[in-house]
């Protein structure tokens, strides 16, 4: 379960074993579709929740994040590097899907 305050928000509430933890949104790095649940990296920290990459992405601010593959949304102001068909956050190396490269590409404001 995922709630999301405003869209001014910077924070977003995940459901954890019955305990409501507060993320900011600058804190997540990237999501990973797992099944039946997401798996949330936030600085140094993972979070397992029963939601779908599409419901968090509803609750995401697009300013941010991106999906840049079916099972990854990231946060891509934390990219590190980009190498062909992949991204490095953190020490997570993320696959980009072709169809979503172009977006990543012009989101990223190349020089």
């Amino acid at each position: 379960e995922i709630n999301a305050a405003q869209s001014e928000e910077e924070d977003l509430f995940i459901n954890i074993d019955r305990r409501l933890i507060k993320l900011k949104f600058k804190d997540i790095l990237l999501i990973e579709a797992k099944g039946d649940y997401i798996e949330i990296l936030a600085q140094n920290k993972r979070f397992r929740v029963h939601s779908t990459l599409k419901k968090i992405k509803e609750k995401l601010p697009e300013s941010r994040f991106l999906q840049i593959h079916r099972s990854y949304i990231i946060n891509f102001t934390q990219i590190i590097d980009i190498q062909d068909n992949s991204v490095l956050i953190e020490k997570s190396v993320i696959p980009i899907s072709r169809s979503n490269r172009p977006e990543l590409m012009q989101r990223l404001n190349l020089l």
